[in-house]
């Protein structure tokens, strides 16, 4: 039924239970997962002094994450791979989604009521509003 899982990470606790249903779901489709993780984006800082440096934490913060989130998942019997873009978190994980072709697209929820979240634009709603293949979203 799935054969490619995008899985949008934060490091939130909700999703680090999305992580534990996407690397099941991974498991009983023998899905490949893919592990996405976007940064602030800082090219509109590029004048600034210090702004190589704050590339380098950015990316190194996402780096940890998406380690933790490989130690989280131990062996597994599945492909894993990684995506660490700079950018809005939707936008970006819409678009390795798109470009890896996934089946589907595992998020975790702050627990934002549907209108906060529309008020709001989550990324999760943004996500279901405009992705090409099924959502799940893990509270």
């Amino acid at each position: 039924m799935f054969e490619s899982i995008v899985l949008g990470l934060d490091g939130s606790e909700d999703s680090l239970r999305a992580l534990q249903v996407a690397r099941s779901l991974a498991e009983t489709y023998n899905a490949k997962l893919i592990l996405v993780h976007a940064y602030p984006r800082t090219s509109d800082l590029r004048t600034f002094e210090g702004y190589d440096t704050l590339v380098s934490q950015r990316k190194n913060v996402g780096r940890e994450l998406l380690d933790r989130a490989q130690k989280r998942l131990g062996d597994v019997s599945f492909d894993v791979e990684e995506d660490l873009l700079e950018g809005p978190a939707a936008e970006a994980i819409l678009s390795v989604a798109k470009t890896r072709k996934a089946d589907l697209i595992v998020l975790g929820t702050r627990g934002m009521g549907s209108v906060k979240g529309l008020l709001v634009g989550s990324v999760s709603h943004k996500v279901m509003q405009h992705a090409a293949c099924t959502v799940m979203v893990v509270r």
